[in-house]
């Protein structure tokens, strides 16, 4: 119920809507801008995951640069500036990616296209750290979940829609393409596509600028010192430098006179590389810690285990989240998965992210504090609805959803976990953990439609996550909560590193036996509910009883 002394500011609500919806509009286009990619430039499947790698890499190295200048200043540089000129700054660096995208398209250059991608993310960066702070301002306290969650809702309605605009702008009304004559497309519609977006991006800024009904949303909160965490977070950054710079020098070689059994040891070159870059992550978060328990001056939010647990957590969170729809369209292409062309995958694609929908829809229930039949009922409707709505659109798309239709048996199991779990979060993270765990291992063990449906309801396994996780990694923090979310939002990073790991491991593997990284990642989530509860239970927080915030 709203508060009668502060009322929501629906303008500005609404047009803050939108930026929500560019991120899950371009995010979730990637999942069909890959397969397209590796036909159109002959790539193999690790370079075609290096959209991934540009796009959520830059989000990491936004939240880091933010970070550090805050520090230095003392002062929170998104507050400083206020939320709203944040928002507008992001969203014309984001308007500048759309232009170099644009001219990488002109030029018809990958390299360039990964550049112009890095730059719209680096924008969704500044966007995001400023947005879900600003809708929690724009009203009541209270309510303010409810707001994030609607921007939570708008963001995965883009994710549904996305793969199908995108679809559109690369092979236009044609019912399939061959992936031979994928290289032949003329690709202006792509360019209309960015002009478009570009186009909205300035849009929403001059909206956000000159409206007068969006505060600033100045904010002078002092930043807690973390010289040592900042030290350790760079030293990280050099390292996967260290990684990929020997990776991508392997594909400048001419390769034309190698043998069979020559590729295999480069192949394994490169991954043992790949795995480096992994190592220095997930081992420095680790060291990081150990260090912190002996001499926590300097370490900031570093010093709980809760929240570097937490980390790695997004970190592989995100990663699998990415990585399954990413590598979705080279494994639909196999005979055994219906040897669907790259044109023909938009509907898969777009399910499997509108899962993720499915899952925050009903999420998004509790932050109305509904109780009873009214509640249970809901948490029934509403990821039956979203399945509808996945279904509609696709059909209003010209797509065939005949065989998706029985998907809707995954998401009942989905609505039987969420009874299950009943809204706390380290018992909702361990329950979809495990869920997850058993959809791909029989995706890994069977083909068809039920090893595609498997893999699909990854995206109902992770659709709840973000806020579980979130939530538990914040827990006991105090005055290091607002350094911990920033800590947090860097591990996007696994959307980086994590796809391209198990694109490389296709090539070496196959693209259906690569299904095992996610596997891992499953695991370690499943892993984390269990000690992350064991931890607050020590420092004598009640896991129960926190309430989670359904944003990403």
């Amino acid at each position: 119920m709203e508060s009668n002394q502060i009322k929501t500011n629906y303008p500005a609500l609404y047009t803050l809507i939108v930026v929500f919806f560019f991120w899950g509009f371009i995010a979730a286009g990637n999942s069909i801008f890959i397969p397209f990619c590796k036909h159109y430039f002959q790539l193999d499947q690790f370079q075609s995951q290096l959209v991934d790698f540009a796009f959520y890499t830059a989000y990491y190295v936004g939240a880091l640069l933010l970070f550090i200048f805050s520090s230095v200043s003392g002062k929170d540089l998104v507050g400083k500036w206020g939320y709203k000129k944040s928002i507008v700054y992001g969203l014309l660096f984001s308007a500048l990616g759309a232009a170099a995208m644009i001219v990488a398209v002109e030029v018809n250059t990958y390299a360039g296209m990964l550049i112009g991608l890095f730059i719209v993310a680096l924008g969704f960066s500044l966007q995001q750290t400023a947005a879900n702070p600003f809708a929690i301002l724009l009203g009541d306290p209270k309510t303010g979940a409810s707001r994030v969650n609607l921007g939570g809702g708008i963001n995965s309605f883009g994710t549904t829609i996305g793969p199908l605009i995108l679809a559109f702008a690369l092979f236009g009304t044609t019912a399939s393409v061959s992936d031979e004559d994928i290289a032949n497309l003329p690709l202006n519609k792509v360019v209309y596509l960015y002009a478009g977006v570009g186009l909205l991006f300035i849009a929403a800024a001059a909206l956000f600028y000159f409206s007068k009904k969006v505060p600033a949303g100045i904010s002078n909160e002092p930043i807690e010192k973390a010289n040592k965490a900042i030290t350790t977070l760079v030293i990280i950054t050099i390292l996967l430098a260290v990684c990929f710079i020997p990776v991508f020098r392997t594909y400048q070689l001419d390769l034309s006179t190698y043998t069979a059994s020559e590729m295999s040891v480069l192949e394994q070159f490169r991954m043992y590389w790949l795995l480096g870059a992994f190592l220095a992550v997930v081992g420095g978060l680790m060291l990081s810690y150990f260090l912190a328990r002996k001499k926590p001056v300097g370490w900031g939010a570093m010093r709980y285990p809760q929240l570097v647990l937490g980390m790695i957590a997004i970190f592989v969170y995100v990663g699998v989240e990415v990585a399954i729809g990413s590598n979705l369209g080279d494994l639909l292409q196999q005979p055994e998965f219906g040897g669907h062309l790259s044109s023909e995958i938009a509907p898969y694609i777009s399910m499997y992210w509108g899962s993720l929908m499915i899952g925050r829809w009903a999420g998004a229930i509790s932050a109305f504090n509904l109780m009873g039949m009214k509640k249970n009922m809901l948490l029934i409707i509403m990821p039956l609805l979203a399945f509808t709505v996945i279904i509609i659109v696709n059909i209003l798309a010209g797509k065939d959803m005949t065989p998706l239709y029985y998907y809707v048996f995954c998401v009942f199991i989905q609505i039987i976990m969420f009874f299950i779990s009943k809204d706390r979060p380290a018992i909702t993270l361990m329950i979809f953990g495990i869920f997850g765990v058993a959809a791909m291992i029989v995706g890994l063990m069977t083909d068809g439609t039920t090893a595609i449906y498997a893999f699909l309801a990854g995206g109902l396994a992770c659709s709840i996550m973000w806020p579980s996780i979130f939530a538990l990694s914040l827990m006991g923090l105090g005055k290091y909560t607002a350094q911990g979310s920033a800590f947090l939002v860097m591990m996007i990073l696994g959307g980086g590193i994590i796809p391209p790991i198990q694109g490389k491991l296709a090539d070496i593997i196959g693209i259906h036996q690569s299904y095992i990284i996610p596997v891992l990642c499953f695991v370690y989530l499943t892993i984390f509910a269990i000690l992350v509860k064991s931890f607050l239970k020590k420092q004598g927080i009640d896991v129960d009883k926190v309430e989670t915030s359904n944003a990403h």
